[in-house]
This record gives C-alpha cells, structure tokens and sequence, in this order.
C-alpha cells in the first residue's frame, strides 16, 4: 500500500508543477512588441499625442486620426500598431 501512496504523491507534484509552469505569464510579447507606452500629452490641433514607451523610456509624438485621439486619453496606455517601437 505504501507504494501507491508513493506513486500519488509523484503524480501530485507532477500535476502540481504542471499547473505552475503553465500559470506562470512572462512579457515575452513585451519584449518584441515595444509599441505600447503612457500618453504623456496631447495636441488638438494636429490631433497628435506623445507617448512614453514602456520598454525604452523614449518620448515620440505620432499623429491620429480625429477618431483615435478622441480615445486617446492623456495618463492612459496606448498602443501603436504600425511601429515597432521607438
């Protein structure tokens, strides 16, 4: 009966360990996308706004659409699709 035992206790860690190595997220998009940052500002009058990036620290302004910068909050996180980061 011990050896039972000793076998469920195996497939216990096993399953257990299973579980943590695929509930662990790492930023390994983050990483390769670095086109996301705070908006820092922004300009009605070009409707642009500056972003800080996340991964670099960099400050850059990217212009909008009239659309995109009405949702485009100043103190919130942005992402820019078209670029691969500054």
């Amino acid at each position: 009966m011990s050896n039972k035992l000793l076998i469920m206790k195996k497939l216990l860690l096993l399953l257990s360990l299973t579980i943590l190595l695929f509930s662990c997220k790492g930023n390994y998009e983050d990483i390769e996308d670095c086109n996301c940052g705070r908006i820092l500002s922004d300009n009605v009058d070009d409707y642009s706004i500056v972003i800080r990036s996340d991964c670099s620290g960099n400050e850059k302004r990217f212009t909008l659409t009239q659309g995109d910068w009405v949702n485009a909050f100043v103190g919130s996180d942005y992402c820019i699709t078209n670029s691969n980061g500054w």
